[in-house]
């Protein structure tokens, strides 16, 4: 790969218009970079704040060529950009980080998983499921599980508990007969993240253990750092070093883990961009994910990620704009604004959906109790209903 170093008053490119496109470019911008952002859709969140937008689909051939002509580097923002457009992007001339090759890996649940297995690292058990046939031969003992698409599969979106063979076989059918992973559902404890940012040198660092709390199938809640103790967090971090190493991934790359019952680690899945859990970073590490992600696109040397106080982070879906009688209407940020150490992150999405990502909300505070302190007491006044779940004692 070029290592080149570009210098601030470079434009970088970037696959994908959405809310961590966003956060890119605002990490670029206060770098000195401009971004130019290849997106179809008209009022996208990282285009309102970026140089230049390519109004094109991602595998349109005029599009990847005008964005080819304006940068010499691309980096992603969700995993379904079609991998032959960074390939094709790399045949022109044009460094991207991730690779196609990378990406690809990560679009597929099967070969996701045989890649983490083939890395050292252990997975949950689990079975491809590509025909009707297939669902008869699962093992038994991998029921109760959880069948998932192997593509395009996200916030829960794809998925179906199934406690038997003809509940998977129903579920198999429900999803269009396409391609899916059964995996075995666990005694989990925890589910923890990690974030990995790895240079074209092969060097990489990794960003505090995040402890992840979701609802619905959507990550509700993050604390950082996670509630674990040092041996369990360095242990993830060495799964995350693993796994892209064996990639040879160069980028910000997240790995999402469950911690068992009985203190084992697995690796759950890999996305290959930053990650929702990871939007802490921007306040409670000395660099973001984001401006680590801007450091990998630019050739320049990796930030130092160490954790600079403890944080909370929640999630703002678009089930708050709505009033009880279902009207669509701003929330009143005043009273969260009003709390010690708060961040408020809105993404510029015109139209608010419920279960829609619209922003979040981050609380540092000097100790772990105080952040989980002052992100209830925000839950408590948006009407979350996992508030009380913030009451738990800090590490």
């Amino acid at each position: 790969m070029n290592n080149e170093v570009l210098l601030p008053g470079e434009t970088l490119g970037l696959l994908g218009g959405g809310q961590l496109g966003r956060m890119f470019a605002q990490a670029a911008a206060t770098m000195g970079y401009h971004v130019a952002v290849l997106e179809p859709g008209e009022n996208a969140p990282a285009a309102e704040v970026s140089l230049k937008h390519i109004r094109a689909a991602y595998d349109c051939t005029e599009g990847i060529q005008e964005l080819a002509s304006h940068v010499r580097t691309v980096t992603t923002e969700f995993e379904n950009v079609p991998a032959d457009t960074l390939k094709r992007l790399a045949e022109l001339g044009v460094r991207t980080t991730p690779s196609a090759s990378a990406v690809s890996a990560a679009q597929d649940r099967n070969v996701e998983k045989a890649f983490i297995e083939k890395a050292g690292v252990p997975t949950a058990p689990h079975a491809a499921v590509r025909s009707e046939a297939d669902v008869e031969a699962l093992d038994s003992s991998l029921f109760p599980g959880i069948l998932k698409t192997a593509r395009l599969g996200y916030d829960g979106k794809g998925q179906a508990r199934v406690r038997t063979r003809e509940e998977a076989l129903e579920a198999f059918r429900g999803f269009g007969g396409v391609e899916c992973v059964l995996e075995k559902m666990l005694d989990l404890k925890l589910e923890v993240s990690v974030i990995v940012c790895r240079d074209a040198a092969g060097d990489s660092v990794v960003f505090p253990v995040a402890e992840n709390h979701h609802k619905n199938g959507i990550l509700a809640y993050t604390v950082l750092p996670a509630r674990i103790d040092e041996k369990t967090a360095a242990e993830a971090q060495e799964h995350a070093k693993r796994i892209a190493q064996a990639l040879d991934y160069v980028g910000v790359l997240c790995v999402e883990l469950f911690i068992l019952g009985d203190g084992r680690i697995l690796a759950n899945e890999i996305a290959p961009r930053p990650h929702n859990s990871g939007h802490a970073t921007i306040e409670a590490c000395v660099s973001s994910q984001y401006e680590e992600q801007v450091r990998i696109a630019a050739g320049l040397p990796l930030g130092d990620t160490t954790l600079r106080s403890p944080a909370v982070m929640l999630n703002l879906l678009g089930d708050l704009w709505y009033d009880a009688a279902g009207n669509v209407r701003e929330p009143d940020w005043t009273k969260l604004l009003a709390l010690p150490g708060a961040k408020l992150h809105l993404y510029g999405k015109a139209q608010p959906r419920r279960a829609r990502k619209m922003g979040h909300a981050t609380f540092v505070a000097e100790t772990q109790s105080e952040a989980l302190a002052h992100a209830r007491a925000a839950a408590e006044h948006l009407g979350l209903a996992f508030a009380d779940e913030l009451k738990v004692a800090a590490r």
